[in-house]
């Protein structure tokens, strides 16, 4: 195997251990952990052959990984610290201003309390509405550190499940299964994606008994344990207003709107700067031009999805692109990303 050979064959190595890192990292969909170690010692070896320094950017903490480790608190936070990363997302400026309230009525009832005053209960469950890969998951995430640093939640984990996690094939067997789920979830919070699955009207479908699960696991462990459902907008409130119990549990709703194509052209910078890439001169006009034209179909490009999975084949393209090359390999051409590999890459996406 000559240089060149190496050199790819690395490349197409740290491509795979980003993508591996991305499924750990759902709710990473616009602000990312540090470089994985693995893939920091990938972009060493390929400066080494280059003899260059890697083009690795490390860029923030890295996030709690609570699903790794449900049965332990996570460490707790300092508010002041949440808020700061919470503004530090690329849009969401809604969501933004939704969430800063929440946590002030929250630490202004403390303050009530502390002196005696009536409070009113609070009611902390969500429903997240809104199109794919407009961070849902990222923010349900954030919360559970939120309410946990707050002294709302005693552990801080998230739990994401979404309609398998729950539903069984045969009677009896969901309320366990969905038990089992509320476990892991208790002290943290219980994210169910696209939880209108669960009132198929079929004769034989058992999503109810997972609803009716849900429900008195919320009533009895109202103190520690907060649920936040999630889904496209018109099926989430076709969903609350399924059943009454819905209804009187879930009154906080946070719509996720699409991103526009600034903000995904600065997810994709962002993409660029924390992996050791850059756009040639050339690409920017072609990649607002891919994006514009993408997001028309905002449900099959996901957003801020969209955008990542585009990034990850423009990688991909690259190393072809360079494998074919003749041209000596430099630190500056391993880190360029072309106008031709955007519109490979689109073509892929």
């Amino acid at each position: 195997m000559d240089r060149k050979d190496e050199i790819i064959r690395l490349q197409s190595k740290i491509l795979h251990q980003y993508a591996q890192h991305e499924l750990k990292m759902i709710g990473q969909d616009l602000w990312g952990a540090p470089a994985d170690p693995k893939v920091k010692a990938l972009h060493e070896k390929v400066a080494e052959i280059t003899k260059e320094e890697a083009p690795v950017q490390q860029t923030a903490k890295e996030e709690t990984k609570a699903e790794e480790n449900q049965a332990q608190p996570v460490p707790k936070e300092d508010i002041e610290d949440l808020k700061k990363e919470l503004h530090s997302y690329i849009g969401l400026n809604v969501i933004k201003e939704e969430v800063e309230s929440l946590i002030n009525w929250i630490e202004i009832c403390a303050q009530r309390k502390a002196f005696d005053l009536p409070t009113p209960e609070l009611s902390l469950h969500m429903v997240f509405s809104g199109n794919p890969g407009t961070g849902k998951t990222m923010i349900a995430r954030l919360m559970a550190r939120i309410y946990h640093s707050l002294g709302i939640l005693s552990k801080g984990q998230l739990v994401e499940v979404d309609r398998s996690g729950l539903v069984a094939g045969y009677v009896g067997q969901t309320a366990g299964k969905t038990t089992e789920v509320i476990k892991k979830a208790l002290g943290g919070v219980l994210f169910i994606d696209e939880a209108y699955t669960l009132i198929n009207k079929s004769e034989n479908d058992f999503g109810q008994e997972a609803v009716d699960t849900i429900l008195k696991a919320m009533e009895d462990n109202r103190e520690d344990l907060v649920v936040i459902v999630a889904g496209y907008t018109e099926l989430m409130e076709e969903f609350i207003h399924s059943n009454p119990g819905l209804e009187s549990r879930f009154n906080r709703f946070m719509h996720f709107p699409d991103y526009s194509i600034e903000e995904m052209m600065g997810i994709f910078d962002m993409r660029c700067s924390q992996s050791g890439y850059q756009l040639a001169e050339n690409a920017r006009d072609e990649l607002q031009s891919i994006l514009e034209e993408k997001s028309k179909d905002v449900g099959g490009f996901g957003n801020a999805r969209g955008v990542r999975n585009l990034f990850e084949k423009a990688i991909a393209q690259q190393a072809d692109r360079l494998a074919d090359s003749q041209e000596p390999l430099t630190k500056e051409l391993l880190m360029t990303l072309t106008e031709a590999d955007l519109n490979a890459a689109s073509e892929k996406a």
